[in-house]
C-alpha cells in the first residue's frame, strides 16, 4: 500500500454503482487527483452491465461474464467503499444518508443509482409481479422460474408487461433459455402502445414482429393493464389475461427518498440535470444515469447514456474538485441499439435504420466485452481505504471530537449538557 503525503481537501462521494460512476473510478484510478478522496456507497458491490444481461438470460454468458466487481475498481482508485443503501441526503449540511451508518459529509456528490419500474401506478403489480430491476433479484427470480418449470414440464404462461426494447428483449431471451427439446413455457407480452418498440426504427419493428410470432410470442397491443391480481392482469377493457410469472417492465420510477431531498426534479421524481450533469438546484450534486433527467431534451432510460455519461461526469467532478470550468455532455440524436433476439442474432437499429443477422451478435458481443475489460485491467493498487479500515496514513480535515462518532449518540451525550440546543 502507497500512503499518500498529501493531505485530503476534497471529498467526492459517488452513491450508486452505475455505469457512469464505474468509469468515474476507473479514471481515477488511472489518474489520481492529489488531495481528492473518493467514496462510493453502494447497495450492490457486483454492478451488472446491462448490455450483457439478456444475454446471461439466454445462457450465452455466466454472472462473472456481466457483472462488475466494485471492490478492486474502489482500491485501485484509492476510494473507500460502504457496502451499504443510501436513504438520503442533506444538501445544506452537504452529508449523505446510509442505513445503518453516520452520515457521510461531502464536498461534491454524485448519484447513479438507476431506476427502478414503477409499480405504484399499476394497483397490485408491487404484490403480484417481478419488477425488472433490481437486476439481481430479477436474476433470483428467474432461477425459480427455470427450477420450477424443470421440475415439472407442465403449462406454464409468462406475461411480460412492457413491449418496449427492454421487455422484448427480456421475453426472447427467457423463451430461449427456458425452450428444451422443443418445450417451452407460454410467453404473451402486453402493452399500451399500438406498436412494439415505439421508440425504434419500423424496420427494426418488422424484423422483431416476425421473430416473435416465429417463436410463437403472443403480443397483445393497445392493451393497457389496469390492476393484477394473483394470478391474473385485468385490462382497461375488462379482460382478464391469466399468468403463472409476470414480469413488470413498463415505466420507470425514481429512489423515494430523493422527493424529500430538497433537489429539484422533474415531474416523476428523478434529479434535474443541466448539460455538464450537475444539478440545476445545487451545483455541488451531479447525477448520471437512469436517476437523471437531462433538462435539455429528455432521453431514454437506457444504458446507452450512462456508460456515455461516465467519462464527461468523471471530468466534471475533477475539474469541480479543482475549481475548473466543467464540460458539457453531447448526447447522441440517433443512438445505435443492439437488441438481441435470444439466439445468438440480433438486429441493429439507429434512427431510420435497421438490419438483423447473426453478424451484429457478434458484433454486440464484441462491444460489451470490450467494455467489461477496461474495469478488469486495472493499474496496480495505489492505497486502500476502506469503511472499516482507513488508510492510517492518510492525512485528513478535522471535523473536531464529534465527527468520530455516530449522530445519533452525539445527540443523546448532548442532550444530557445543560443549557445546549441543538438550533
Amino acid at each position: 500500500m502507497i500512503a499518500s503525503s498529501v493531505p485530503i481537501t476534497t471529498d467526492i462521494v459517488l452513491v450508486g454503482g452505475g455505469h457512469s460512476h464505474v468509469e468515474v473510478l476507473r479514471r481515477f484510478a488511472m489518474q489520481p487527483q492529489p488531495g481528492v478522496r473518493l467514496t462510493m456507497i453502494a447497495r450492490d458491490v457486483d454492478t451488472p452491465y446491462s448490455g450483457m444481461v439478456p444475454g446471461y438470460f439466454a445462457g450465452h454468458y455466466t454472472r462473472e461474464d456481466c457483472h462488475i466487481d466494485l471492490r478492486p475498481l474502489c482500491i485501485a482508485a484509492g476510494a473507500r467503499l460502504y457496502h451499504a443503501s443510501a436513504s438520503g441526503i442533506d444538501p445544506r449540511a452537504q452529508t449523505v444518508e446510509v442505513e445503518g451508518r453516520p452520515p457521510v459529509p461531502y464536498d461534491f456528490l454524485s448519484i447513479d443509482i438507476g431506476s427502478v419500474p414503477d409499480s405504484s401506478i399499476l394497483p397490485g403489480a408491487g404484490a403480484h409481479t417481478i419488477p425488472v430491476k433490481p437486476i439481481d433479484r430479477l436474476l433470483a427470480s428467474v432461477a425459480g422460474i427455470e427450477a420450477e418449470f424443470e421440475r415439472n414440464r407442465e403449462a406454464m404462461r409468462i406475461a411480460v408487461i412492457g413491449a418496449g426494447a427492454g421487455g422484448i428483449e427480456l421475453t426472447l431471451a427467457l423463451h430461449h433459455r427456458l425452450t428444451a427439446g422443443g418445450v417451452a413455457p407460454e410467453f404473451i407480452v402486453l402493452d399500451a402502445a399500438p406498436v412494439i418498440l415505439p421508440t425504434h426504427a419500423s424496420g427494426a419493428r418488422r424484423a422483431i414482429g416476425r421473430t416473435l410470432m416465429a417463436r410463437g410470442i403472443e403480443v397483445r397491443l393497445n392493451a393497457p393493464v389496469a390492476s393484477v391480481e394473483a394470478d391474473r392482469l385485468v385490462l382497461d377493457s375488462g379482460e382478464t389475461v391469466a399468468f403463472d410469472h409476470a414480469i413488470l417492465v413498463s415505466g420507470a420510477s425514481a429512489a423515494p427518498w430523493l422527493a424529500a431531498s430538497g433537489l429539484s426534479l422533474d415531474a416523476r421524481g428523478f434529479v434535474r440535470i443541466d448539460g455538464t450533469l450537475r444539478s440545476v438546484s445545487h451545483p455541488a450534486i451531479f447525477a448520471a444515469g437512469d436517476i437523471a433527467s437531462f433538462d435539455q431534451r429528455p432521453l431514454a432510460k437506457s444504458g446507452v447514456y450512462a456508460v456515455k455519461q461516465g467519462p464527461v461526469l468523471a471530468k466534471n467532478l475533477r475539474r469541480a474538485a479543482l475549481g475548473q470550468a466543467l464540460v458539457r455532455f453531447r448526447p447522441q440524436r440517433h443512438a445505435l441499439a443492439l437488441i438481441a433476439t435470444g439466439p445468438k442474432h440480433a438486429v441493429a437499429s439507429r434512427g431510420p435504420f435497421a438490419l438483423s443477422g447473426r453478424y451484429l451478435w457478434n458484433l454486440k458481443d464484441r462491444i460489451d466485452r470490450r467494455f467489461m475489460e477496461k474495469y478488469a485491467d486495472l493499474p496496480p493498487m495505489r492505497t486502500l481505504e476502506s469503511a472499516r479500515d482507513e488508510d492510517p496514513f492518510a492525512e485528513m480535515r478535522c471535523g473536531g471530537c464529534g465527527a468520530k462518532i455516530g449522530r445519533d449518540v452525539l445527540a443523546r451525550v448532548l442532550a444530557r449538557i445543560s443549557g445546549f440546543s441543538g438550533a
